[in-house]
């Protein structure tokens, strides 16, 4: 985790908040920093986590996440981590014979849909088994990233309706977070990625969104970070607080700074 952003967000190990949806968001640039952050966060705070991983191999978590001070490996072994491998996964439902339905199932099917096979395998993963409610704080699911499953031939609706599901069970039902990245194109004639980018901000509680620089690329700043607070039950006065700064992404951490304020231009 990066120790900078957690003091941005006004967060600490010992007092993860539950319940929430938070969305990762990022345009004209890579925002995958945030979805090892947020990996690296729930796990030393000894979180369960179930991960799914759509767009990298396990092996790539793994190493970045070695840096930040985790071992993806050893939260397997010891059952704090479930990790869904897309990739991977992928090429098993295609050519292994499924005795029950696959997560990924939906790739087999000829009208692409149905994501209850991936739901219910979030379900199984996060829930409690004998004495684990003791073990672990709170249930967390991490998708990385959504805009994959549009890719993969899902409507947007469909991935609303999973998000809404998973929402009801590990926000509600099991007192955990759900922490989602969705690539945002640009590109006005990409409807479906509008309305689930649309239909999760009015339902999220925390916003990230990682943007690129309007003056194209710098070696001393990455990009701007937007951080947008929200509270959807409350009215439209009261329920938002927002700040954006600027970034620099280096091996092991992330630097953050104000507008204008980098170090190389002080």
């Amino acid at each position: 985790m990066f120790p900078e952003l957690n003091n941005l967000l006004n967060t600490t190990l010992p007092g993860v908040e539950q319940g929430k949806l938070t969305l990762l968001c990022d345009a004209k640039t890579d925002g995958s920093f945030l979805v090892h952050h947020f990996l690296s966060f729930y796990l030393k705070a000894n979180c369960k986590v179930c991960f799914v991983a759509l767009v990298q191999s396990f092996s790539h978590y793994n190493i970045v996440g070695q840096k930040l001070g985790i071992s993806l490996t050893m939260a397997r072994e010891r059952g704090q981590l479930v990790f869904l491998e897309g990739l991977k996964s992928s090429v098993d439902v295609f050519f292994q014979a499924q005795e029950e339905p696959h997560p990924l199932q939906f790739l087999r099917e000829a009208s692409a849909g149905n994501l209850e096979p991936l739901y219910q395998f979030v379900r199984e993963a996060l829930k409690p088994v004998g004495n684990e409610e003791a073990t672990w704080r709170c249930p967390v699911l991490l998708v990385d990233d959504l805009s994959v499953l549009l890719s993969l031939g899902l409507g947007a609706v469909a991935v609303l309706d999973f998000i809404h599901y998973c929402r009801a069970t590990v926000c509600q039902e099991l007192k955990g977070n759900v922490v989602a990245l969705v690539h945002d194109s640009g590109d006005a004639e990409d409807e479906e990625n509008d309305i689930l980018l649309n239909g999760l901000s009015h339902q999220s509680h925390l916003i990230l969104r990682a943007e690129g620089l309007a003056t194209g690329f710098c070696k001393d700043v990455h990009g701007q970070l937007r951080i947008l607070w929200r509270r959807p039950l409350k009215p439209t006065a009261q329920r938002d607080r927002s700040l954006t700064y600027q970034y620099k992404i280096q091996d092991k951490s992330v630097s953050f700074f104000a507008k204008g304020m980098s170090p190389a231009v002080l």
